[in-house]
């Protein structure tokens, strides 16, 4: 394996996690917000990886074998949670608001299990520039 494939394959990974990372801040921001109908609620979105297993997987996005690639975004399938608020303007007409189907714990646990994901990339990519570093040096010697 070349160097070139494991900076690539970090990448991919980097780029993937990233993603992850967006769409949980996407969900926490809509945490709060409500509805009048459960089909125009707020379902949490979620990345669906895929793992490139052979060369005809990869495509100019993710041209590494051995790398991972986001294969769609999908929504959460929990259903959206109805609340009585009979106060508020969004009520349908029998005084219920549907709030979006996002855990705040789930996506704190999906933000830290990325951002260790990521941040283990990023060691795999320092490890191998100090690996190629002393391969350069020792060629000096």
């Amino acid at each position: 394996m070349s160097m070139d494939n494991i900076f690539g394959i970090a990448g991919t990974a980097l780029n993937a996690q990233l993603t992850r990372m967006n769409s949980t801040a996407s969900n926490l921001a809509n945490v709060g917000t409500v509805s009048t109908t459960e089909q125009d609620a707020f379902r949490a979105k979620r990345p669906i990886f895929k793992a490139l297993m052979d060369s005809e997987m990869t495509n100019s996005g993710a041209s590494y074998v051995g790398g991972v690639k986001v294969l769609r975004m999908a929504d959460d399938a929990a259903p959206p949670r109805r609340v009585s608020d009979p106060k508020n303007p969004m009520a349908d007409e029998n005084g219920y608001v549907y709030q979006s189907n996002v855990s705040e714990v789930t996506e704190m646990v999906e933000m830290m299990a990325a951002a260790r994901s990521y941040q283990n990339n990023v060691e795999v990519i320092n490890t191998a520039r100090q690996l190629m570093m002393r391969t350069l040096d020792i060629t000096k010697a």
